[in-house]
């Protein structure tokens, strides 16, 4: 790999990264991966990232879907700037295909030149999946560990949430499935009996005995306005992590302990915060986000309902995807684009040169 010097300085090289080598260095590394992602929310915390509010593409004849992008910086050691472009088309399902697709661009922060474009489905996924298995073991410190789990939407991120638990110490006794879907909830079933997992598996008809069977409850849904509308299915006190965001009434979070990771970014959009925001007029809803809690500047308390909000930052996407990068390439398998920046001489010397 190799870079070309010219009047402006080193251009860097510009690589191609596949979903099937991001697959590979991310599998097998949901340890690593929470690590990676606590690391980003530390750093946020400190003030060493920038993560302005994400742009949505909406098209009229076409509601339902939207296309997303996520603008980010992220200092600390392995710094780097970048990008999300991320679709959501419901229809895809219908099809047999899956609803989101995405690509990050990686930013090199010395000349802004891009250094790479990953696949970033996978990157997504387990990002979020980090930041939920992340939320699930720091909320839980000062109480008995949940031994029954449930999830609300049965789709790519609740299976890759049961993977990031599991793989960072997780067991349950009990794990409990409610989807609108029924195909989709015996897909997560047939999910749960290849990987092995203990514990009885229940697909329950309605969200309400979920909820009211499961210490803690991952929300992982498509809805765009909430459907769990009554604290009282709560009042056995789980933790929830709220991670679709849209799914709670705001009855429901003003009965809880809120911790969220963005305060500015959840309180937007019609989420379940900000709905909860709009009801109260203010938001002393609000306990704290995730960094307080991971720095001890917000202790849970056992007794209450816990819901953790994630509105899912830019800075996570990148965090991840550079060490997807440092890894291809310390493998060896960068599949770099030659000659991808073809104007890099100010003034044409180098093109002159060559003809």
């Amino acid at each position: 790999m190799t870079q070309r010097m010219t009047r402006q300085g080193q251009v860097p090289p510009f690589a191609v990264i596949p979903g099937e080598q991001v697959h590979r260095v991310l599998s097998g590394q949901e340890k690593r991966t929470v690590e990676l992602v606590e690391a980003a929310y530390r750093l946020h915390g400190e003030g060493a990232t920038v993560n302005p509010p994400s742009y949505f593409l909406r098209f009229p004849d076409r509601p339902s879907s939207r296309i997303i992008a996520l603008p980010a910086s992220i200092g600390g050691d392995s710094p780097v700037d970048g990008l999300k472009w991320i679709s959501s088309f419901p229809g895809n399902v219908a099809a047999g295909i899956p609803r989101a697709s995405a690509v990050l661009i990686l930013n090199d922060p010395a000349t802004g030149y891009p250094l790479a474009c990953l696949e970033s489905s996978i990157v997504s996924a387990a990002r979020t999946a980090a930041s939920a298995a992340l939320a699930a073991d720091r909320l839980t410190r000062e109480r008995e560990r949940p031994r029954r789990v449930g999830f609300i939407g049965a789709g790519l991120i609740a299976r890759y949430i049961h993977t990031h638990l599991a793989a960072t110490g997780w067991e349950f006794d009990e794990v409990g499935v409610h989807d609108l879907s029924a195909g989709h909830a015996d897909g997560f079933r047939s999910y749960l009996d290849r990987s092995g997992a203990a514990g009885r598996i229940t697909v329950h008809e309605r969200a309400e005995d979920l909820v009211r069977g499961s210490d803690l409850v991952v929300l992982a849904t498509v809805a765009s306005a909430p459907h769990l509308t009554d604290p009282g299915w709560f009042d056995h006190h789980p933790v929830v992590l709220n991670v679709s965001l849209r799914d709670l009434a705001p009855e429901v979070l003003l009965t809880a302990v809120n911790v969220l990771d963005d305060v500015e970014h959840c309180l937007k959009a019609d989420t379940s915060p900000h709905l909860a925001e709009q009801l109260t007029g203010g938001r002393d809803f609000v306990d704290g986000t995730l960094y307080d809690v991971l720095t001890g500047g917000l202790r849970v308390p056992a007794g209450r309902t816990v819901v953790f909000s994630p509105f899912g930052l830019g800075i996570l996407d990148l965090a991840l995807g550079r060490y997807v990068l440092d890894e291809v390439r310390r493998e060896g398998g960068l599949q770099v684009v030659e000659g991808f920046f073809h104007e890099v001489d100010r003034y044409g010397h180098a093109a002159a040169a060559g003809s």
